[in-house]
């Protein structure tokens, strides 16, 4: 028999051999049992299957072969199950089936053997068990066996490498400590088991063990997901679309927590970034090089030890002096650290050991010793351990009350716990042995951070970035993906900057609305700035359409962007320029994400979830719903390929050259340019650059609005608050809606201002930008005549002129301006 005549003998034989095995083990369900809204149903061979009805289109599975089910901890994730008065469940027994009906979904649980399937109210089949093999079980890992349709399609597991459609692949999640990480290594540092199919559903199995999934890797029949450990518990969650899903698994997870205005800035890092008279100098040469700059990082190199939260001696001499220094820039500090105490940092490792607020080795009872990649051997601070957190708590206060506005939680995998490491498997902590905490280990840390910082700071929103984590980690945190770039050759970071779209796109499908890359990549030895201009420029022009943007290198190696040469640093400026003008249109979006969990930078398919054409592009993305961004990843590309979805797009560089979308076209793209695109019929609220975020209150809304056809009409509502103090959570907050409708005679625009125990500005303009072919004949407000002016009068008494009501035009942009006074209420702008 030749070679590839086996292969495929081999290919055709293992399913079957599979079945034939799950043949002796086919469950028959004989019996149920109901308790509210939960319905068990009992297997002849003991095992069980919960089915909780959480509203109309959430259920929760719960396979248990053992049938206790039972838990050893409460769900790491899921906060809210009750999601809906689903009222009473009934469960119509037939022959060969049990069926359940909900306002959405109608669920079959066949008898013999036992196979659970869920179909849409229309019957048609959304999911469903594969054959007799649905639920599997061996010793005490299980598995789930689920169709896999022709042409099924899946997104999502969070930061993941690789194409955003992950069928034909498999993944772990285990947090993994993988710095400089290739284009297809798995797993990484953040384990989100929750996927979205286009058959209009999403699972999120909630198991915290190193869990394992392949869509369709081992057969074109079937995919599965399975656990090795613990309780195989997993929520089917059905919606009309992609969005619907993750709202609702939001619902299940909680909503992420708001940034701070500023966070939405952008900043700068370095791996020795240690050192005060370093930090001013930074801050200095920003505002010298008129750069906005909201950040400055400090690494772990400044502590004294780690981890006592103590400025190391020599490189601090005097931080408040350093923090009053730089908030009188506008600038805030963000500090690293690490869940560890070195044992070198004598008196906090004994006081720690003593308490027992490390995690134990099981084999001598004592406190685990921990490799660390610094300080020496350390211990595991047990997060687990509700006593930890007000200890944990003091130590972080301390540079806070110095005037450090947040954290960074780095190494929370725990670092350098990757597979292989098997030794940390007899690590034991408060709530389990490290097996099932592994992978919550970073977020019960975030977790003491962010309620440890609320409870010292009041009213105060945390700031807290993270590496590690699981499912539920945007209740405490934002993220960004890690130490990416090419460790061996910085210069070939290409494929490293590419992958980074693509990670950023799927972090937001896991929850993380808020992330950033290490813009420039964070590994590699930058010996020829030159040379790698190119790649940091493009890395920068990506970036700042991260909703979070820092740039950071490993060692000592600058990163800053006057470092890259003139060019580079006038591209880099015009990149983050962008981003500052962008922030009320971005802000806006941060809010929505705080209400919904979508995510700020989304891929094509969520937005065109019918364009086949949409599900196959990785390396762009939506900015929002109405802007389309394509940043350039390649090396020494000029033109770059765009894909356009339906609709008609605008150059949002020029405001004048339109396509017509369902085509690719051929773009310019100079070392000056990135690709963005807006949506006609859109509006998009902006602002001047300031050197950092708000650093003029009184600051003018620049209002680019871009008609929709005639007869219809396009809307945007404008979100503002204080910014830094947690009163979005009581919505006191202000909202302007523009309305702009299209006739045959013109534009109307409806102005409606809405203040809810908080205004912007007591004295400031609105500045509505419409963008058209023809100069407008007249411009009335309010059915008064607005004063035609030139248009440099506007900009000139833009800040100093509350009271007149003026319009222009600019012809060689084909723009007309509308300058309008900010007195709130109502206001109707017609331009005819």
């Amino acid at each position: 028999m030749n070679k590839i005549k086996y292969i495929l003998l081999l290919s055709l034989l293992i399913p079957l051999s599979l079945l034939a095995s799950a043949d002796k083990d086919a469950k028959e369900c004989i019996s149920y049992t109901k308790n509210g809204n939960q319905v068990i149903f009992n297997s002849k061979d003991g095992a069980k299957l919960s089915l909780t009805i959480n509203s109309g289109s959430v259920v929760k599975i719960w396979f248990d072969p053992t049938g206790k089910l039972t838990r050893s901890n409460e769900s790491f994730a899921v906060v809210n199950e009750n999601l809906e008065d689903v009222g009473e469940i009934n469960v119509d027994e037939q022959a060969a089936c049990y069926e359940i009906y909900t306002s959405k979904l109608r669920i079959r649980l066949n008898k013999n053997p036992m196979q659970l399937q869920i179909f849409d109210k229309w019957q048609k089949l959304i999911f469903s068990d594969f054959k007799q093999i649905g639920h599997v079980s061996d010793a005490t890992s299980k598995k789930a066996y689920k169709i896999l349709r022709k042409d099924e399609q899946f997104f999502g597991l969070g930061e993941k490498t690789g194409p955003l459609n992950r069928r034909g692949r498999e993944y772990k999640m285990w947090n993994s400590d993988k710095p400089c990480y290739s284009t297809s290594e798995d797993p990484l540092y953040k384990s989100i088991p929750f996927f979205m199919s286009n058959y209009r559903y999403g699972i999120f199995l909630d198991n915290t063990y190193k869990t394992e999934f392949k869509f369709g890797t081992e057969s074109d029949e079937y995919y599965s997901f399975e656990a090795p450990d613990g309780e195989f518990i997993y929520y089917f969650i059905f919606g009309k679309d992609y969005k619907e899903i993750q709202e609702q698994y939001i619902s299940l997870t909680g909503k992420p927590i708001m940034p701070p205005k500023w966070a939405l800035g952008f900043s700068q890092c370095r791996g020795l970034y240690t050192k005060e008279a370093q930090a001013l100098e930074i801050a200095a040469e920003f505002r010298k090089r008129r750069i906005p700059c909201d950040i400055i990082y400090q690494d772990i190199g400044w502590t004294q030890g780690l981890q006592d939260f103590n400025w190391r001696k020599g490189n601090y001499s005097n931080p408040k002096a350093m923090f009053e220094a730089l908030n009188k820039q506008g600038f805030k500090m963000i500090l690293s650290q690490d869940p560890v105490v070195s044992q070198a940092t004598k008196e906090q490792w004994e006081e720690a050991d003593r308490l027992g607020y490390f995690a134990k080795d099981i084999r001598t009872g004592k406190s685990y010793d921990m490799p660390w990649p610094w300080g020496g051997n350390c211990g595991v601070v047990d997060f687990t351990l509700p006593e930890v957190a007000d200890w944990w708590g003091k130590l972080q206060q301390k540079p806070l009350d110095d005037g450090a506005r947040g954290f960074w939680t780095d190494m929370g995998e725990p670092a350098w716990s990757n597979e292989e490491d098997l030794d940390r498997l007899n690590m034991k902590h408060h709530l389990g042995m490290h097996a099932e905490i592994h992978n919550v280990y970073g977020l019960t840390w975030d977790k003491v951070v962010k309620e440890q910082f609320e409870k010292r700071n009041p009213n105060k929103r945390v700031f807290q970035m993270t590496r590690a984590a699981y499912a539920g980690l945007q209740r405490y945190t934002f993220g960004w993906t890690g130490d990416s770039g090419n460790g061996n050759d910085v210069l070939e970071g290409w494929g490293q900057m590419a992958n980074q779209v693509a990670m950023g796109i799927s972090a937001g499908l896991g929850g993380i609305p808020f992330w950033t890359t290490d813009i420039s990549g964070y590994c590699g030895d930058i010996t020829d700035y030159p040379a790698m201009a190119e790649l940091y420029t493009r890395w920068m022009q990506f970036g700042v359409f991260n909703p979070l943007s820092r740039a950071h290198h490993e060692g000592d190696n600058a990163a800053e962007p006057w470092m890259f040469g003139e060019v580079a640093e006038q591209n880099s400026k015009a990149a983050i320029e962008l981003k500052y003008q962008l922030f009320p249109y971005l802000y806006t979006y941060a809010r929505k994400a705080h209400d919904t969990g979508l995510p700020i930078t989304r891929g094509l398919f969520m937005e065109y979830p019918n364009d086949e054409e949409a599900t196959r592009i990785n390396d762009q993305f939506l900015f929002g719903e109405e802007l389309l961004v394509a940043p350039v990843l390649k090396k020494g590309e000029r033109v770059k390929r765009v894909y356009l979805p339906e609709g008609e797009w605008i150059d949002f560089n020029d405001k004048q050259t339109v396509y017509l979308g369902g085509q690719t076209i051929a773009y310019k793209a100079p070392l000056n340019v990135i690709p963005i695109f807006v949506k006609k019929g859109s509006i998009i609220p902006q602002m001047p650059i300031m050197q950092y975020i708000h650093e003029k209150k009184d600051f003018p809304i620049l209002v680019d609005i871009f008609p929709n056809y005639t007869g219809e009409s396009t809307s945007f509502e404008l979100y503002e608050d204080e910014g830094e103090n947690q009163d979005y959570l009581k919505d006191i907050f202000s909202k302007t809606k523009f309305t702009c409708s299209t006739s045959d005679n013109g534009y109307s625009t409806d102005m409606v201002s809405t203040d809810n125990g908080f205004k912007q500005s007591e004295k400031r303009n609105i500045v509505l930008k419409y963008h058209l072919e023809t100069k407008p004949k007249n411009i009335l407000v309010n059915n008064k005549a607005a004063k035609n002016v030139k248009a440099d009068d506007i900009t000139k008494n833009i800040d100093s002129d509350f009271k007149s009501i003026q319009w222009s035009w600019d012809e060689a942009k084909k723009e007309c301006w509308v300058k309008i006074p900010d007195e709130r209420g109502t206001v109707n702008i017609s331009v005819n």
